[in-house]
């Protein structure tokens, strides 16, 4: 794996970027659609392809570990060959999952026994155990084991908690230099900062891990409930240390607007469920604002659904008629609105690595920002 910054915004910290992987090469700053099971929710590999213009996505360690199962992963050749996928892929450590689990989990030392949300059997997790189920999963970019805490959360809590996720990193160093990749390519560790939304514990934690030498490395802990002031002004704090050359990936954010502002913190990399779960839920992201498509208003507008889209969806299908399989919970509605949305994302980080190549970066965010908060 290799970065290459190419250009940097002079009025912010954003920047372009090539991060070059086994799979493929990923330009920076991206947004990743999230597949947690194998698959972005009701979109095929060829949308994600064509219309989406995915250039990585995500999997999820936890929900693949229960299903279909890590031997299942293995026997097909790794997740690229088990559902068909020939970009780049990231899967998250399971820490998330702790986080979500809380009242099904116990955390100790060694690691984190939870109970599954699919049938309650008994699981246990370690640091070790979460680098070898990455390494049979075969993710072009693992992440290491970490817990994520709550906002809000008592600041010793969070201190203890970070301290654990420091011990548990040096773990997953270990076992991933110990263990060797299954298939014919390369995997690559990434660490994880933590630290809530205290100003000093994040950067101790970004401190910490920018001691070690990593290809890249990741911001969590956020995007859980606090304010979006508090999001930026802890990632502004993390992206001040961590090592300009690498790439930084914000984990779990967010909204079009989310994701601007921490581009021009100089992050690299996001991801989130937003697009495809608001869509599942009649709620389309354009330039011009967000579109509730339930609302009565739309009933009767034959126009299409976002004429400055670029994705199949976006000029074959009309707003009412979308309104109509929403509101009749059909299928094939979701899957319209999932495209639209991961396209629409897409979209939007493209132009914004253009804006940045033009020296226009601040000024175009500050602009567009405005309109993407808009109700339409």
């Amino acid at each position: 794996m290799s970065f290459k910054i190419i250009c940097c915004d002079k009025k912010s910290n954003a920047r372009v970027g090539k991060l070059k992987t086994d799979h493929g090469v990923i330009n920076t700053p991206i947004f990743m659609p999230v597949g947690t099971l194998g698959t972005v929710k009701g979109v095929h590999q060829r949308e994600l392809n064509k219309d989406v213009k995915a250039e990585i996505i995500l999997g999820n360690t936890y929900h693949l570990y229960l299903r279909p199962g890590i031997d299942v992963i293995q026997k097909a050749g790794g997740i690229h060959e088990f559902i068909r996928y020939k970009k780049p892929i990231l899967t998250d450590s399971g820490g998330y999952q702790v986080y979500s689990l809380s009242s099904n989990r116990k955390i100790t030392e060694k690691g984190v026994n939870f109970k599954s949300h699919i049938d309650g059997s008994s699981h246990f997790f370690t640091p070790e155990k979460a680098i070898e189920i990455q390494r049979t999963i075969g993710a072009d970019i693992i992440m290491a084991f970490d817990e994520c805490t709550p906002y809000p959360c008592d600041h010793n809590y969070v201190k203890k908690s970070m301290e654990l996720t420091h011990r548990w990193l040096e773990r997953c160093k270990i076992h991933f230099n110990k263990t060797k990749n299954l298939y014919n390519y390369k995997q690559f560790l990434f660490p994880i900062v933590q630290g809530g939304t205290y100003k000093n514990l994040r950067k101790i934690s970004a401190e910490k891990i920018a001691s070690y030498d990593f290809k890249g490395y990741a911001i969590g802990g956020l995007s859980v409930g606090e304010p979006h002031k508090d999001m930026y002004n802890m990632t502004k704090v993390v992206t001040n240390i961590l090592p300009f050359e690498k790439p930084r990936y914000l984990m779990g954010v967010g909204t079009p607007s989310n994701l601007l502002e921490c581009i021009a913190l100089g992050v690299d990399m996001f991801d989130c469920v937003l697009p495809t779960r608001n869509a599942r839920n009649g709620l389309l992201y354009t330039m011009e604002g967000s579109i509730n498509i339930k609302n009565k208003k739309w009933k009767n507008d034959f126009s299409e659904i976002d004429k400055n889209g670029e994705s199949y969806v976006d000029k074959n299908y009309s707003k009412a008629y979308l309104r109509h399989l929403i509101m009749s919970n059909e299928l094939l509605g979701k899957q319209i609105a999932s495209i639209h949305n991961l396209a629409f994302f897409s979209r939007l980080i493209r132009t914004a690595r253009e804006e940045i190549k033009k020296e226009n970066y601040l000024k175009w965010k500050n602009s567009i920002v405005k309109k993407l908060e808009r109700r339409l």
